[in-house]
């Protein structure tokens, strides 16, 4: 009857990477079938990584997605995107105009999954946890600036912090400040596993093979009290190989909504030929990807080798020839539709040109051809990433400047090579924490950068970054983060190359498909239901 559609959000901040599904678990009449989700996303437990799941460790946007479900945290961003509200809080507010006092008063009989009661101090234990494991390159960056967590009574909690933040709020709405209990998560270690468990809207059950989790069990949790609206009892989310997998899954009904991740080829596909049943919804995406430097490693040590690259790299034959309507060119670490994005590349290096970039190499005295090795996840940033790597080999190596190879590793061994900076250039996504332009430079150029990268920018750490979070009017922050940009696009310490949109394909039964993904690619599947109840 109903035709694929595409249809437009009406939130301008609707990000895209996830997916979901509906009544791919039986016919959906009695409201209780699962509604199906699927995922490309990767859940593996290794040596390197033995605690996947538990928020003091992770910090991937696949594993935030399954966090989001089960875990709670005290405020949340509403689905339509804007400041912070409470969520296991009843209230919460600067109590000081410097931004350096937040107090939060939690609602009253909260409750874990498991019955027992959520207090003030379940609160510090959670977040002075983080803190202590200090996972390295976790998310325990975004809690730094905590000096100090106090509970009063069993309902209030205030968090002084070392310098203005009035990011702060933003932050506690992530699943670092996720909050557990205490006899399931240990105090000065992590929990490992795939196994979650908080106040959240559901309670999760995983299905593991081999070291991998390949399905989520997602269940009402009855306990949750907060300010989220669960439109479904169950729902699953499935874990596929790869986008054409995923993609017969839907065709054959078995799951319910497919998005984390599309293939370029399959959303290109369902906007030219749409088929019954299915509705295809266009989400304006945030996500960036980018090349990352280790600035130590000999081969790339020279900022003339870093600018010659931005100087050759051509970002819209990438964007339109590997992603077609997927992706759009990008020229600096803040994307298009955020606060003070500014295209500081093109600004500083306009359009590709090998005379320019033959110039600084010469100028710094470097020999050509330069011979790097561009290294990529082969299951991880997307579908297309093995094409995009093979097309920036050929641009470099067409202007006889430098010598490419390219070479791609699975995900669970990319990661900690990356880390240990066994990678001198390298392919990376960045999935917003929250929306806002702190988050786009914070994690990059902070202490404690996710990168883990060694190039160190003072002038961000100690005067920039920090004069920017004093502005409760975030737009009066535009200033520092346009000096931040110009920096960023000549010193070269990251490479933006392009800022994704993302396609989410559902059976036009689901509901709340529009819903189900904010901003900042966060999957809400309390958002979902069945069209047939």
């Amino acid at each position: 009857m109903n035709r694929k559609t595409l249809v437009l959000p009406a939130v301008v901040g609707l990000l895209a990477p996830v997916l979901a599904a509906c009544g791919a678990s039986g016919d959906g009449s009695d409201g209780n079938a699962a509604i199906v989700v699927g995922t490309t996303d990767k859940f593996v437990a290794s040596k390197d990584n033995p605690a996947p799941l538990d928020p003091a460790i992770g910090y991937e946007a696949g594993v935030w997605n399954v966090l989001r479900q089960t875990v709670q945290t005290l405020v949340h961003v509403p689905r339509g995107g804007g400041e912070p509200v409470p969520e296991a809080a009843e209230n919460c507010t600067f109590t000081d105009t410097q931004n350096e006092s937040y107090r939060c008063k939690l609602r009253s009989g909260l409750k874990f999954a498991d019955g027992k009661a959520l207090t003030a101090e379940d609160v510090k234990y959670s977040i002075d946890r983080v803190i202590r494991i200090d996972a390295a390159n976790g998310p325990v960056a975004l809690l730094d600036n905590i000096d100090t967590v106090e509970t009063q009574g069993e309902r209030e909690v205030v968090f002084h912090l070392r310098t203005p933040d009035a990011t702060f709020p933003y932050k506690l709405a992530t699943p670092v400040a996720g909050i557990v209990p205490r006899s399931q998560y240990a105090a000065k270690s992590a929990r490992t596993g795939f196994q979650v468990n908080g106040s959240g809207p559901y309670t999760m059950k995983p299905e593991v093979e081999h070291d991998q989790m390949v399905k989520v069990h997602f269940t009402r949790n009855p306990h949750y009290k907060g300010d989220l609206k669960v439109r479904n009892e169950k729902v699953e989310l499935d874990v596929f190989p790869d986008p054409t997998a995923m993609g017969k899954a839907l065709d054959d009904k078995k799951i319910d909504m497919m998005a984390r991740t599309m293939s370029p080829e399959q959303s290109q596909r369902m906007l030219v030929e749409p088929e019954d049943g299915i509705k295809l919804t266009e989400m304006p995406g945030l996500a960036i990807h980018f090349l990352g430097f280790n600035t130590d490693d000999p081969a790339v040590k020279k900022k003339a080798v870093r600018q010659a690259m931005a100087q050759v790299v051509d970002r819209g034959e990438i964007a339109s020839k590997v992603y077609g309507t997927t992706a759009e060119p990008l020229y600096s670490l803040i994307p298009s539709g955020i606060t003070a994005h500014s295209n500081a590349f093109y600004n500083k290096y306009n359009e590709p040109s090998t005379t320019k970039a033959a110039k600084i190499l010469s100028d710094a005295g470097v020999d050509t051809p330069v011979k790097l090795t561009f290294h990529y996840p082969t299951d991880r940033v997307g579908a297309g990433t093995a094409a995009e790597f093979g097309t920036l080999k050929k641009q470099f190596d067409d202007t006889g400047l430098f010598e490419i190879s390219v070479q791609g590793t699975p995900w669970a061994e990319y990661r900690p090579a990356q880390l240990r900076g066994d990678y001198a250039v390298y392919g990376m996504g960045w999935f917003p924490d929250f929306p806002d332009p702190d988050n786009f430079m914070a994690p990059f150029l902070d202490r404690n950068n996710f990168l883990n990268s060694p190039y160190r920018l003072v002038q961000a750490q100690k005067t920039l970054i920090p004069q920017s979070r004093r502005e409760t009017d975030r737009s009066a922050s535009a200033k520092a983060f346009q000096q931040l940009q110009d920096i960023v696009a000549d010193d070269v310490p990251v490479l933006p190359i392009w800022q994704g949109k993302q396609y989410v394909a559902s059976r036009d039964d689901l509901t709340g498909v529009e819903w189900a993904v904010n901003s900042s690619a966060e999957l809400q599947l309390w958002e979902l239901g069945d069209g047939h109840v």
